[in-house]
């Protein structure tokens, strides 16, 4: 049985293994393994129990998505109240000061876009970047990637305030990404954001930073070391997952995936786990499936408002899309 069967069907037991996502389509339906060396190139990893993970065409074309257009700096902004309208969908990150959470939208975006620092509290303001190109409305962006002021050390309580005020007020958010620090795991500020997410019923999901730390543990990056070190990501997430659902009825908890990346380490081309958070941000934002034109054969001549009805026939609109 494969994992993703084993996954579908939820007779694995309580234990959710880590998938290695094969980016190469012969190797798709190899199954994963953590004692060996690895066939098959391009391998990512993310951790998933209630939701689907994205097949190696979604992670192309997520990759595609981020790469179609340089990332704009649409505007940046202190106070909510300041903050610009918008039609395009928004995605947010954030995290403790110093997680690591622009280096990761840097790679996310392809470009050195955000500013890095060492020192905690870099960024003050809410910056919102445009991706994916034009949206054919006139905004520079498809939709727009908000790189939150960190929390915690080197942070001010009034950015607190301000952040919470756009998370809860601001119509066009789809989703919240929580960077919580691999070796560091959850500290007590991530479990009090984790805690207003659920009870203001906002969608949200953690993303595992700095995952190089785990897998390499200062040697050089590989993918028999990956899968050697992949357990103790197992055990990671394993603990993870109890605290981010704690099934305690406060609200939505976080969504039932986890994903691990690495900003810095590059391994066989790609930067560790970046295009399964693209395809997360497209699948929160709704722009992950393919539109496509509708052929006549496709169109039903008994269901309504599918085109411009004249008798018994259905003319079909020249601008229809699925």
């Amino acid at each position: 049985m494969s994992l993703r069967i084993c996954w579908r069907t939820r007779s694995c037991g309580k234990r959710v293994s880590w998938l290695f996502k094969e980016l190469n389509t012969r190797c798709a339906s190899t199954a994963p393994s953590h004692n060996g060396s690895a066939k098959c190139p391009n391998r990512e990893l993310a951790y998933y129990w209630d939701t689907a993970p994205p097949t190696p065409t979604q992670l192309r074309r997520a990759e595609k998505f981020f790469g179609a257009a340089p990332p704009k700096l649409l505007f940046s902004a202190t106070k909510f109240r300041t903050v610009n309208n918008s039609a395009i969908p928004e995605v947010a990150f954030l995290g403790r000061s110093n997680v690591g959470k622009s280096s990761l939208l840097n790679a996310l975006m392809g470009q050195k876009i955000c500013h890095t620092s060492s020192k905690p509290g870099r960024t003050r303001s809410m910056n919102f970047f445009g991706v994916g190109g034009e949206d054919g409305r006139g905004s520079p962006g498809k939709l727009a990637v908000l790189d939150m002021p960190g929390y915690g050390k080197g942070s001010r309580e009034e950015w607190g305030q301000e952040i919470m005020k756009y998370l809860v007020g601001r119509k066009q958010l789809r989703r919240a990404f929580l960077l919580v620090d691999t070796l560091h795991g959850l500290k007590r500020s991530d479990e009090e954001i984790l805690s207003l997410f659920r009870q203001n019923a906002i969608s949200h999901q953690i993303i595992l930073s700095k995952v190089d730390r785990i897998l390499f543990q200062k040697s050089r990056p590989s993918l028999a070391r990956m899968e050697q070190n992949s357990p103790e990501l197992d055990r990671i997430c394993e603990e993870l997952k109890v605290k981010i659902q704690p099934g305690n009825g406060d609200g939505p908890e976080a969504l039932g995936e986890i994903l691990a990346c690495s900003a810095e380490v590059t391994l066989e081309g790609k930067k560790l786990g970046i295009d399964n958070v693209r395809w997360a941000v497209l699948a929160a934002t709704g722009l992950g499936e393919e539109k496509r034109k509708l052929s006549l054969s496709e169109i039903s001549t008994d269901t309504p408002n599918d085109g411009v009805s004249i008798g018994n026939t259905v003319h079909p609109d020249s601008s229809l899309e699925r």
